[in-house]
């Protein structure tokens, strides 16, 4: 059993190092050279290149190594991370606040919105850095680079819809093949100029920051840019647990980067010229394309895991009520977190196209890189510190409260740092962002309203049950009416006894409940209650990341002793349409919400309902 568990733990964390650090994996091809960029005004010099180094490597240890794999993979949602999970975590300590709650989910979705600013900038420098190489293999080249940028890029989208599966097995053995180069390159480098490993000393950072606190201010923006993978780290937890992710960090990844940070170093200290681009210029020239193969291939791998969790985060958004229903399809029959979701995926692929074309290389790119993921850092450190206070024990509260403040102060400097590049495209994921954010909080507060003046339609259940009409004919069959709230009528019901006058043999009254946990075990998933001869209530549990298959969750009926015959069963849907009216929201907002409306999947597609088996009649909710 213990083998067995040692070889499992070994699958998963070669599997973490494509999915979990494909990311910060990359940063080596853009994150060194941009220190040294225009905007920086640093001349690569030797104390300017172990300052840099110095800077480089604690924050590397505070940030990713303190923080990500060592605290923040403690503060889980049932095993789930992310700042959705921890916003759903921070929520469910919070006890009827409801300033709090409101508080607290503004983060977490602007957050979640600053997200899709970095899945866009990612694929798109992660790519260009490394097809970048073509022109120092062959200048010649070099016009090639932008049209091969969009050809691997446009093919990696496209093939979104066919499933990774087969294509995420190969992911960690390249991933693997990656970081040994990273190690094998910078170590060559670093023994013929050894003295470069004087700056894991703190204080060349520390004299620089004294020296020239400007360029020290200036200088973090581009040292950030070696930190980026930390959110995905945390992010992708789930998937594989916390012990593989810091197995793959401290048995490889982490190494592998310092060295090769280290190395490239080295070889600006031997020649300055060489920060043009440093990273290529580490590799022997027998080794130069295909070190821009290999580079390709892990800047695919590290765009992928951006995509899949700008689905993941699609999807947890949804269930949480941020987002309409979107079309899903699941790609895999084995693996339930391989989804794809082609609103999202076309929209991304504009998206990067747009960003390759107009900013043109890694180097301007680096300049809108930084910000969204800083910022979403500071979300996640206060929303800990949040937990922290509410959900553990005293004793444990203030040792990590002060580090948690250590590591926000560390990060509002970043993030300061990181808006000095606003004017030269720092702007672009902050647009995002804010467009995103409008987004997300209009349908949240549509969605509320609806369900308001909706309420002041219907009638509560329990009046609806007592006052019965009797002498409605009843006729065969089973009727399942979808329900928003299982205290009140829903009117699909009203509509069906307007028109057609009957009621059904056996009627359902279904009410799904998202919890603000990842999971719902299947045990737990089913609550039936029975209300008169032929009526129930019944709600289905499901946690934020699992599919909705309402068919497949009714199948538990049998244990309550009620029997669905599939051709004799009919799901009933009210879908709204809206209407602008008096008070509520302002009517640009209603006129967005009601336009997100027309976009929303239908419900049959998204619960998984048998189409020939639904009814849907639509009502007028005026907000």
């Amino acid at each position: 059993m213990e083998l067995k568990n040692k070889t499992a733990t070994s699958a998963l964390t070669l599997a973490a190092l494509g999915v979990v650090y494909g990311d910060i994996g990359t940063s080596p091809l853009y994150a060194f050279k941009e220190a040294f960029a225009e905007g920086h005004g640093l001349a690569p010099s030797e104390p300017n290149v172990l300052a840099t180094l110095s800077a480089l490597f604690w924050a590397m240890m505070l940030i990713i190594s303190l923080k990500y794999v060592w605290v923040m993979l403690r503060f889980d949602n049932n095993g789930e991370g992310g700042v959705l999970a921890l916003t759903a975590l921070a929520n469910r300590a919070i006890q009827g606040d409801s300033r709090w709650k409101l508080l607290i989910a503004t983060a977490g979705i602007f957050a979640a919105a600053l997200f899709y600013g970095d899945a866009l900038i990612t694929p798109a420098i992660s790519v260009l850095s490394a097809v970048e190489g073509i022109s120092v293999a062959a200048p010649s080249l070099e016009k090639l680079i932008l049209p091969i940028t969009v050809g691997v890029l446009t093919g990696l989208f496209v093939i979104q819809r066919h499933g990774t599966g087969s294509m995420g097995k190969l992911f960690g053995p390249v991933t693997l093949v990656w970081f040994a180069a990273l190690a094998g390159l910078g170590a060559m480098s670093i023994a013929e100029t050894p003295s470069v490993l004087r700056a894991i000393n703190p204080m060349y950072a520390i004299d620089f920051a004294i020296a020239h606190p400007a360029g020290m201010f200036l200088l973090l923006s581009a040292v950030f840019l070696a930190l980026t993978g930390g959110e995905a780290l945390y992010a992708d937890m789930g998937h594989f647990g916390a012990k593989p992710v810091r197995l793959a960090w401290f048995g490889l990844v982490c190494p592998a980067l310092l060295i090769n940070y280290f190395g490239q170093g080295a070889l600006v200290l031997r020649s300055a010229d060489a920060i043009q681009n440093p990273f290529y210029l580490l590799s022997p020239d027998w080794f130069m394309l295909p070190l821009v193969a290999l580079a390709t291939a892990a800047t695919v791998i590290a765009s992928q895991a951006t995509i899949s969790g700008a689905y993941s985060i699609t999807l947890q958004a949804m269930r949480m009520g941020y987002l309409p229903r979107l079309f899903i399809r699941h790609t895999s029959d084995s693996q339930r977190g391989q989804i794809y979701i082609p609103a999202v995926n076309w929209m991304m692929l504009v998206g990067v196209v747009v960003l390759v074309f107009e900013f043109g290389s890694s180097g301007a790119l680096a300049s809108a890189y930084g910000i969204a993921v800083s910022g979403t850092m500071i979300i996640t450190t206060l929303l800990s510190a949040f937990v922290t206070l509410t959900m553990l024990p005293k004793r444990a509260q203030l040792p990590l409260l002060s580090v948690l403040a250590v590591f926000v102060l560390l990060e509002f400097l970043f993030l300061s740092s990181n808006l000095t590049k606003v004017a030269t495209g720092g702007w672009m994921p902050l647009a995002l962002g804010l467009v995103l954010f409008t987004l997300l909080s209009t349908w949240k507060r549509g969605s509320t309203l609806v369900a308001v003046q909706r309420r002041k339609l219907d009638i509560p259940m329990a009046a609806f049950i007592a006052g019965a009409p009797l002498d409605v004919p009843r006729v065969e069959g089973t009727a399942i009416y979808l329900s928003a709230d299982p205290a009140v009528v829903p009117s699909a019901l009203f509509h069906n006894l307007k028109h057609f006058k009957v009621l059904h043999e056996q009627t359902l009254f279904l009410h799904v409940v998202t919890a603000d946990v990842p999971l719902i075990a299947a045990e737990q998933r089913l609550k039936v209650s029975r209300l008169s001869a032929g009526m129930y209530n019944v709600a289905l549990h499901f946690g934020f990341r699992q599919e909705v298959d309402i068919p497949k969750a009714l199948e538990a009926l049998s244990e309550h002793g009620i029997t669905l015959e599939a051709m004799s069963t009919t799901y009933f849907i009210a879908r709204s349409n809206v209407a602008d009216g008096p008070g509520g929201m302002a009517t640009w907002r209603c006129s967005l919400f009601s336009w997100m409306t027309r976009q929303s999947e239908g419900a049959a597609s998204f619960f998984n309902l048998p189409p020939n088996q639904v009814v849907e009649l639509g009502t007028k909710v005026v907000l």
